[in-house]
């Protein structure tokens, strides 16, 4: 009797220990996409997989409530000649050319340049600007001119008072745009051109809203990464993981809680980047 205890005891260990084993396998299997993201930005919710990538949102970066940039030329609702256009801004409590520090910058993207800001004209890519004056090419026409300040790894603030958005009118165009500045607008920010070694292994993903916020009950941003859906319900930069060598195809949505785009010249865009590895 007293052996056949011992026996069952010894089996009903081993069946502990295996079951045990087995759930530790299953708990690492289910923490890996988290885990893998350990040495970076830190994920905000959850972690979302699909296609073999993983994205995630992070609110962790450096903060600059107190920074606010207006843009002085061209004036709202201004016409200049085509040609050269100066810019100019006006910038407070915020330092261009100064490397961000977080230690985000050091696994992402980062320009050796340091902090700047975002141009953008016709939700067109962006051009990086690291001093509060400079000029650019603009065509004949009226155009829709994003201006917003970035971190040097060109995460977007955020925050009432980091951008400006206006109209500007180049020489004497025959056409009018129609574009509503009081209306619900999704502006594409990153990413952009190309990625090569280290900077391929996490690429973020920012936009820049006007009018507007995300949440689950209201306006999302569907992102369709070659092929794969993933709908985001936070205004906030998020991380890509996963992406394969060569082009990548990215198309961004300003969406109802329905699922349809809300109206707006910008509120869908696609655009491709190149990943290398060196």
């Amino acid at each position: 009797m007293k052996k056949t205890y011992l026996l069952f005891a010894s089996a009903l260990m081993l069946a502990f220990a295996s079951c045990d084993t087995t759930r530790q396998m299953q708990d690492d299997e289910t923490r890996t996409p988290v885990m893998a993201t350990t040495t970076g930005p830190t994920p905000t919710g959850a972690v979302m997989s699909k296609g073999g990538l993983r994205v995630f949102a992070f609110d962790d970066s450096q903060k600059y409530p107190e920074s606010q940039l207006r843009l002085n030329t061209p004036p709202a609702n201004g016409v200049v000649q085509p040609g050269p256009v100066e810019f100019s801004y006006e910038l407070s409590n915020f330092q261009l050319t100064r490397m961000t520090p977080h230690s985000n910058s050091e696994f992402m993207a980062n320009s050796q340049e340091g902090q700047h800001i975002h141009n953008i004209v016709d939700n067109e890519p962006y051009t990086a600007h690291y001093e509060t004056s400079f000029t650019k090419e603009m065509e004949e026409g009226e155009h829709v001119v994003l201006s917003f300040i970035s971190r040097s790894y060109h995460e977007s603030l955020k925050h009432r008072g980091a951008y400006d958005l206006r109209m500007v009118t180049v020489g004497r165009p025959q056409q009018r745009m129609e574009f509503d500045m009081k209306g619900q607008h999704m502006f594409y920010s990153r990413p952009k051109g190309e990625y090569v070694g280290s900077d391929t292994r996490r690429i973020m993903l920012d936009f820049y809203l006007v009018n507007t916020d995300l949440s689950t009950t209201g306006n999302k941003v569907r992102a369709t990464i070659n092929g794969n859906e993933f709908v985001l319900d936070k205004w906030m930069p998020h991380i890509i993981e996963g992406l394969p060598m060569g082009e990548t195809t990215i198309k961004l949505e300003l969406i109802n809680n329905a699922g349809a785009v809300i109206p707006g010249p910008y509120n869908s865009v696609t655009r491709t980047i190149t990943l290398k590895e060196s």
